[in-house]
């Protein structure tokens, strides 16, 4: 099995809907993307925000530096600061905001529905 690498300066920018200076790159993902996992890094600037909306699968972040803000469809904030995480569960709406006046880089990991699908292991015997 081929150990896949993506270096930084190769990864694929795209604009995600409702995100507003915030500049992600696929690190593992993509329209042609067919492994199991996306990995993408989003940098958000100071102001940077993804609007208020549901997450479609269970999704995990994971703060690398700087503070966001998240916020559910309550109102209520959880503030993450470097190598904080959260699981947001499929559906959860939440925003997600860079409150400071530093800049915030985010790993956002998911599974990915296009890749391959794996048995449990209670399936395979």
């Amino acid at each position: 099995m081929p150990i896949d690498i993506t270096h930084l300066n190769e990864a694929a920018r795209f604009q995600p809907p409702g995100h507003h200076g915030v500049g992600p790159v696929h690190l593992f993902g993509g329209e042609q993307y067919d492994g199991a996992v996306t990995v993408a890094l989003s940098h958000y600037v100071p102001g940077g925000r993804a609007d208020m909306s549901p997450v479609p699968i269970e999704t995990l972040y994971l703060v690398l530096t700087g503070t966001l803000t998240l916020t559910d469809a309550d109102g209520g904030t959880h503030v993450l600061h470097a190598l904080d995480a959260a699981r947001l569960t499929a559906g959860t709406t939440r925003s997600v905001e860079n409150r400071t006046n530093l800049a915030a880089s985010m790993l956002v990991i998911r599974p990915n529905p296009a890749g391959p699908s794996y048995r449990t292991p209670e399936a395979r015997s």
